[in-house]
């Protein structure tokens, strides 16, 4: 993933290039509270195909928010945890996280308000 340097009209759209899509936000939350393996991380996030993950894991990778560890130890050893520039993100993604939360039940409360009562 090459991330562009300039032309963005506000800077929290380089925030956004970074976590978008579907899996990054989970796997980076996977890796806020340990150390993680692949097989780890396929196991928590049993949706996500091993092609997606690979996928993802290199581009934040390559995004300096991921760092790759490989052991030369048979079988090869990959561990993957959150940089420094990672674990800056994360009360970014936990406020994302609450915000969530608030809007879910926000919009559950007003959808509730509006049903009306059944006549019996």
């Amino acid at each position: 993933m090459k991330l562009k340097t300039s032309g963005y009209s506000c800077t929290s759209e380089v925030t956004l290039e970074l976590i978008s899509g579907k899996w990054k936000i989970p796997v980076l939350s996977l890796l806020a509270s340990h150390t993680r393996r692949y097989n780890e991380m396929q196991k928590l996030i049993p949706e996500i195909t091993p092609k997606v993950l690979t996928i993802q894991l290199r581009e934040l990778e390559a995004s300096g928010l991921i760092h790759r560890k490989v052991y030369a130890v048979v079988p090869p050893k990959v561990e993957y945890m959150l940089t420094e520039l990672g674990l800056q993100l994360m009360p970014a993604l936990l406020q994302l996280c609450d915000f969530g939360t608030h809007y879910l039940t926000h919009i559950q409360n007003q959808d509730q308000q509006f049903v009306q009562p059944s006549k019996s």
